[in-house]
C-alpha cells in the first residue's frame, strides 16, 4: 500500500465513511477508491484535493510521508526530481515554496493543474 494510499484509508476511517460513501463525494467509482488505498492507482493532485475536502482535511495530510533517505541523506523522490528539472530550476522553486502558506501552495497547485490541462476547476 502506498503512503498516500495508507493515509486516505487511515483519514476515512477515522471520518466513520465507508468506501462508497467517499467515492460518492469524490464522484469516482468505489473501485477507484479501493485503488487508490491499495496503492494500485494513485491519485492526480485535483482528485486529492477533493477527496481532502470530502474528508474534511488538508491535502497535505494525505500527501505526508515516511521519508526514504537516499545516499546524501535527502529524500529519494526529492532527490530523483531535483535531478530531472535541474538544480537551479529546484532551488528557485524551493525558494518560493517555503514563503507560502497552505492555501497559497493549495492555489498554486490549482493553477499548475489549469496551465496543464487548460481547462478551469470549479
Amino acid at each position: 500500500m502506498s503512503n498516500i494510499g495508507h493515509n486516505i484509508k487511515a483519514c476515512r476511517e477515522r471520518a466513520n465513511m465507508t468506501q462508497q460513501q467517499l467515492a460518492l463525494k469524490v464522484r469516482v467509482g468505489t473501485g477507484t477508491i479501493a485503488k487508490y488505498e491499495n496503492g494500485d492507482q494513485i491519485p492526480d493532485t485535483q482528485t486529492v484535493l477533493k477527496i481532502s475536502t470530502a474528508l474534511d482535511i488538508p491535502a497535505s495530510e494525505l500527501l505526508e510521508q515516511e521519508l526514504q533517505k537516499g545516499q546524501s541523506g535527502i529524500d529519494y523522490e526529492i532527490e530523483q526530481l531535483v535531478r530531472e528539472i535541474g538544480t537551479k530550476k529546484a532551488k528557485l522553486i524551493l525558494r518560493k515554496a517555503k514563503e507560502f502558506s497552505e492555501e497559497d501552495f493549495l492555489r498554486v497547485m490549482q493553477m499548475l493543474y489549469e496551465i496543464k490541462y487548460n481547462q478551469k476547476v470549479l
